[in-house]
């Protein structure tokens, strides 16, 4: 596959050992620990959910997916973007995502993005034009909440480029995904969204 060439993704954002570790929190000698990454992401989730029940920005999901022990429905906050009857999501921290891990269990979930709620099938990426579409609409794109986002993960000033390297290093670290959205299911408006 043909990526827009935006050159090759810092040595800083590259997985290691399958994990994902934001640039702006990596130490040298060590990994951060669950305990310090729930420390700090508690609170932005807390931010995140105030903010985002008034308005969600472009580029960013509420995924509910069902609990793949317990059941109950389980909400997070991921990349997403919806192209017609799909929606394109990726998984940053791949499969040891618990949402992930969930959706394995019953791929059956809702989503609700800026132009409504839907839902739908999540499966893996079938082919490489498959591949394609959603590396268009995943990594090509820059909205005005990726600065906030760029800023949270790394070093120094958030610039298009920078936020382009990102998520192209979410993208092939992690673990892309498809949802096929439900027409019966759709609660928002029809059509392709840009």
């Amino acid at each position: 596959m043909n990526e827009p060439a935006i050159g090759p993704i810092p040595d800083s954002l590259r997985y290691r050992d399958g994990d994902y570790t934001p640039e702006r929190f990596r130490r040298r000698d060590q990994p951060p620990t669950l305990r310090q990454i729930r420390r700090l992401t508690r609170p932005l989730r807390a931010l995140h959910s105030v903010w985002f029940t008034v308005r969600l920005p472009h580029g960013v999901g509420v995924l509910t997916t069902t609990g793949r022990k317990s059941g109950k429905p389980r909400r997070t906050f991921v990349k997403a973007i919806r192209e017609g009857d799909r929606a394109y999501l990726v998984s940053i921290r791949g499969e040891r995502a618990l949402w992930l891990k969930n959706i394995r269990a019953d791929p059956v979930v809702s989503v609700r993005l800026r132009d409504g709620t839907f839902t739908g099938v999540v499966r893996d990426l079938r082919d490489d034009s498959e591949r394609r579409a959603a590396y268009l609409a995943l990594c090509d794109r820059v909205h005005a909440f990726d600065y906030a986002e760029n800023a949270f993960h790394r070093r120094g000033l958030p610039s298009r480029t920078k936020i382009l390297e990102l998520h192209r290093a979410w993208f092939e670290g992690g673990t892309p995904l498809v949802v096929d959205l439900d027409p019966a299911g759709v609660n928002g408006r029809s059509g392709r969204r840009r």
